[in-house]
């Protein structure tokens, strides 16, 4: 019999997700299925998807396998081309990409076909990761512009505090008045953005964390926002055991029972993907009641408090995080996004659609 965790990926779920993106915006969807769709399952996801106008990835190789697929949407690659050889890829697939280095100019300017790629011209508002100087933009622009190998431009940045208190006003500025002379497409706002600052909506947005269930927010369930858990972990209680007070529990014993008390081992570790950092408290849900965890998570299992559930027993059902117990909550008690949770999903965990 095969270990029990498993990851259910609710499809549905994705595309409630992509019409609370849709009421909310009237911008063409760019939606963003980089990380193999965030640990969802790339062509899977892309399929119910299929009613966004666009999908954002990284890798030319998961771009092009769009396409082979048979997806007809415009496909962007976040971070552009990395070596020459892959400008013709794009061309030939009508793989759009993102500008954002004067490397990149380089290698465009010994590429000799014309009007074959769709760019994206990325402007440094502030993230100070990626894209151009304010002060390079007149010049770029007008390089593109003349560019015999380029079509359309659309013209993006992003932001980098659009979750917190600071918001996105300094940075909309800078974009603005950068761009005002440009008859072109924008595209600024990510979830977080998408959902709070209309005014950064523009011709494209590009959904990522939201689509997937989780809200973007420290102070905002994904629930208040509509939206509904796509990847759900579950596994089961593979020992129970009764402790005396003093006993220690796992690795380096890190948590001490103050008492006589009951606990159960569970079949996911962080070799599924569980955070091993996730410290004694962390919330898990058994026979769908609010649990916690105890002790230091190992590769393949951990140790859950069940004092409070006689009811529990080996082949209990365990939720670690999705319906019923939003992977955000998991995340913030483990000091992580659930960004990190969702992207690190291992190989070795099932996947049922």
């Amino acid at each position: 019999m095969s270990r029990p965790i498993q990851a259910r990926i609710d499809l549905s779920a994705l595309q409630n997700n992509l019409r609370v993106v849709r009421r909310t915006a009237s911008s063409r969807i760019m939606a963003v299925i980089k990380a193999n769709a965030y640990g969802h399952g790339l062509l899977r996801a892309a399929e119910a998807l299929n009613e966004a106008e666009g999908f954002a990835l990284l890798d030319v190789r998961d771009a092009v396998a769009l396409r082979e697929a048979g997806f007809r949407q415009t496909i962007l690659l976040l971070e552009g081309f990395f070596t020459a050889d892959e400008l013709p890829l794009l061309a030939e697939y009508e793989i759009s990409t993102v500008i954002h280095s004067t490397h990149q100019l380089a290698m465009l300017d010994a590429y000799p076909r014309r009007n074959t790629l769709q760019v994206w011209l990325k402007i440094n508002t502030g993230m100070n990761r990626l894209g151009f100087a304010p002060e390079q933009v007149p010049a770029v622009m007008e390089k593109l512009k003349a560019h015999k190998a380029v079509g359309e431009i659309t013209l993006m940045t992003h932001f980098s505090h659009a979750d917190e208190a600071e918001g996105v006003a300094e940075q909309l500025e800078r974009f603005k008045g950068l761009t005002a002379g440009y008859r072109a497409p924008r595209s600024l706002a990510n979830s977080a953005a998408l959902l709070r600052y209309p005014a950064t909506h523009s011709e494209w947005v590009r959904p990522g964390i939201m689509l997937y269930g989780a809200s973007p927010f420290a102070d905002t369930g994904a629930q208040q926002l509509g939206l509904r858990p796509v990847m759900t972990l579950t596994s089961e209680i593979i020992s129970v055991r009764e402790l005396k007070a003093g006993d220690r529990v796992g690795y380096a014993g890190l948590h001490r029972a103050d008492a006589a008390m009951r606990i159960g081992t569970v079949a996911c570790g962080y070799a599924d993907g569980y955070p091993r950092h996730a410290t004694t408290g962390t919330p898990i849900l058994v026979n769908g009641q609010l649990a916690r965890t105890l002790g230091r998570v190992s590769m393949d299992m951990l140790s859950v408090g069940l004092s409070r559930f006689p009811d529990a027993d080996v082949g209990s059902p365990v939720t670690l995080w999705g319906a019923g117990l939003p992977v955000e909550d998991v995340a913030r008690a483990a000091g992580t996004i659930s960004y990190e949770l969702l992207c690190a999903l291992t190989a070795r965990v099932p996947v049922v659609y």
